[in-house]
């Protein structure tokens, strides 16, 4: 009995009974595995638990899309007044007895309605308030995007860029610089990884889809050469033109991998060294008080990320091992104990630095995208969103109620990850989201829609549902955890309005068709990887079959360049770390990786974009001779030919956005990610093979990016 009710709880918790796996097939769920999840819920509550005898007559909050009519039943029947106060100042009043029906005129926004008995009961409460969300039918899109335009632009890994002026890695200058010479070709946007930020005391965990927190900035991408404080301090000058100085920043800029420890104790002795000059500004000049303005409305969520920046420079300075705050010292666990209060208090500058590197990072940011908008680039700036958040940073020290840290997420055993995957990120528990009437989930869409014109949102089945995987448990040991999809979507929609952001969802992976036709209806745009869109029979899709509302790119940061994916780059490297320790599976993949690029070659002579191949078949045998050709053609390394027609197939898709990669125009063969590994490969840390200046002065790039530019043009 026990057993069961623990099973009804859990299936009320949105907690998964079973799932369709990659092979089609249902998958029941280890009942041991659905009662962890509802303890790190921390919902599992007996069932013999004492019911209130007098519950509230209406949710904490309800969402509604405008224009829609809705309906709230109230738990209590009886005669009440009601009153909206909408956020624009606005009144609405009325009567009700056993529901209510919202009027149908409300404006968009966060408006508060307020329930009032009209006789007074005992024990009742006199009045209740709840939040009702008003939203739009659709997110955001850009005039160029609805009138039919087809935009494209790069996908970048900020990290990984090279140039003539960086510190040796990619930064906010080296971005301003490509949105400039990608707005001369015709390009619409620059799309980027999370610029989450990560750990300034531990930079060599660098992850961008592993932050510490996601409402503020990695400030290792500032361009330390462009503030203006830096320029004009006469010590960090000195610093600076020292030869010591010199020879580390060559060493950083000519590594082949990111050398994230160096760059940031560069960069951290200049701006420390710097900082005394702006504080040296009078209180009424222009950058103090843009600087405080900064601070007032980051409120006290941007000074705890200051307060734990600052902390935890100190002790892991003090000892390597305080990785995060599960194993700092119990004192500093609780963001509001006596003695971070304490660290506060005797650190006021310290944490005040943190705070105008957040600024610097933010400015710089925002420079970037006015500079694309300037350019007259419809989207600009295409942020990206992590799925979730690392154990021990400052969001979930910070947070501590809404994350569950007894569970991690991931994804469940695939084809191409027959073990899953288990990225360390605490999930939001869907609960006490809605507990807190989708506050945290507001905040996080307003922090990551600044200073851009579309938003990615990593894995965005996590808006539906999530792969909770127990603590301590190896991925394939998971469950789906439900969210509240339609509230989640609808405000989704709100703040894109809001923010003049557009959403593109990335939907990989093991799909339901229910967040499909939603993602859809509510204006998200899907993503359509090159290397998937293929038909039952294996056919590569004609450009033409492709859907408008998505945008199309060859690959992506967790899948092999163009040049890997041919040479099975991926799946040799799989191999060399023990990725798959099944021979029969490996030697299926390759397999399948060869007919991939003998029908990659057939649909690209199909359609124009390679001359038929020189053949001499028999009067009978045409077929066969052809695909032997076809055969010996994909035994062949890529070719300059090959990587252009499939730039060039792609670019005359129907998908109104189309973004790729420059690893792809300079024909590199390593990826930046391998997913499903930490130390077995230099994740997060290859560069592209030249810096920016060679890149756009190529004669054969320029070439390509106008055939690109002119193909988007043809395929309207």
């Amino acid at each position: 009995m026990k057993n069961k009710s623990l099973n009804d709880l859990a299936t009320e918790a949105g907690i998964a009974s079973e799932y369709i796996n990659a092979y089609g097939k249902p998958q029941a769920i280890p009942t041991e595995i659905r009662h962890r999840i509802l303890e790190a819920m921390s919902m599992n509550i007996p069932v013999e638990r004492p019911v209130s005898s007098h519950m509230p007559a209406l949710p904490n909050v309800k969402v509604i899309t405008q224009g829609q009519t809705a309906t709230l039943p109230l738990n209590e029947a009886g005669n009440y007044q009601w009153q909206i106060y909408t956020e624009q100042g606005e009144i609405f009043h009325g009567h009700c007895q056993q529901q209510f029906t919202l009027p149908i005129g409300l404006p968009l926004g966060y408006h508060t309605l307020t329930l009032i008995p009209e006789m007074e009961q005992e024990n009742r409460p006199q009045q209740q308030s709840i939040q009702l969300i008003v939203a739009p039918e659709r997110c955001y899109e850009p005039q160029a995007l609805t009138q039919g335009g087809k935009l494209w632009g790069a996908c970048i890994q900020l990290y990984t860029l090279r140039s003539e002026n960086n510190w040796g890695i990619g930064d906010f200058g080296d971005l301003k610089y490509m949105l400039q010479e990608l707005a001369q070709h015709g390009g619409a946007f620059v799309g980027l990884n999370p610029l989450h930020a990560i750990y300034p005391a531990m930079p060599e965990s660098a992850s961008p889809y592993s932050p510490s927190s996601r409402h503020w900035l990695n400030i290792i991408y500032i361009a330390v050469n462009q503030v203006e404080d830096f320029r004009q301090n006469a010590e960090a000058q000195i610093w600076w033109h020292s030869p010591e100085t010199q020879i580390k920043l060559q060493q950083a800029r000519q590594a082949e991998w990111v050398d994230y420890t160096t760059v940031m104790a560069l960069k951290m002795d200049a701006l420390r060294l710097t900082y005394p000059q702006f504080k040296s500004r009078p209180d009424d000049d222009i950058q103090q008080i843009d600087f405080q303005k900064f601070v007032l409305k980051g409120g006290k969520n941007l000074y705890s990320q200051a307060t734990y920046d600052a902390l935890h420079h100190q002790l892991y300075e003090e000892n390597n091992a305080y990785w995060g705050w599960p194993v700092w010292p119990e004192k500093y666990r609780e963001p509001e104990s006596e003695t971070v209060k304490e660290f506060c208090h005797s650190h006021l500058q310290e944490i005040e630095f943190f705070l105008w590197l957040q600024w610097l990072a933010d400015i710089q940011l925002r420079e970037c995208f006015t500079a694309s908008q300037s350019n007259h680039m419809s989207i600009g700036i295409y942020r990206d969103l992590a799925v979730g958040v690392a154990q021990g940073g400052s969001e979930t020290w910070c947070n501590r109620n809404i994350y569950c840290t007894k569970a991690s997420i991931g994804a469940p055993p695939d084809i191409l990850g027959p073990r899953g995957q288990n990225w360390g990120l605490l999930p939001m528990n869907p609960h006490e989201l809605k507990a807190q009437s989708y506050q945290p989930f507001i905040e996080l869409l307003r922090s990551n829609m600044s200073h851009c014109g579309a938003l990615r949102i990593d894995h965005v089945m996590s808006l539906l549902r999530l792969w909770w995987i127990p603590q301590g448990e190896t991925a394939d040991k998971g469950v789906y955890v439900h969210y509240p999809v339609d509230d989640l979507l609808a405000i989704l929609a709100l703040e894109s309005q809001r923010n003049h952001c557009m959403v593109i969802g990335e939907d990989l992976g093991i799909v339901p068709q229910e967040i499909v036709d939603k993602l859809r209806e509510r204006g998200v745009y899907s993503y359509k990887v090159f290397y998937f869109e293929r038909n039952e029979q294996g056919e590569y899709r004609s450009p033409e079959e492709y859907p408008q509302q998505a945008m199309a790119t060859i690959t992506t940061h967790d899948l092999p360049t163009l040049r890997g994916f041919w040479q099975a780059r991926d799946l040799s490297l799989g191999e060399s770390i023990g990725l798959y320790p099944d021979k029969t599976l490996l030697a299926e993949l390759h397999t399948d990786r060869k007919r991939c690029k003998q029908e990659l070659l057939a649909n690209l002579i199909r359609h124009g974009y390679l001359p038929e191949p020189e053949t001499q078949p028999t009067e009978d045998a045409q077929g066969a001779s052809q695909q032997t050709t076809l055969s010996k053609q994909a035994e062949l390394p890529m070719s300059v030919s090959i990587n252009q027609a499939i730039h060039c197939y792609i670019a005359h898709s129907n998908c109104a956005l189309l973004g790729l990669q420059p690893e792809d125009w300079l024909d590199m063969a390593n990826p930046v990610n391998i997913p499903g590994t930490t130390t077995e490969y230099p994740n997060w840390r290859r560069k592209l093979t030249t810096t920016l200046e060679t890149m756009f002065a190529d004669t054969h790039i320029n070439q390509l990016l106008q055939a690109i530019g002119e193909a988007r043009k043809h395929s309207l």
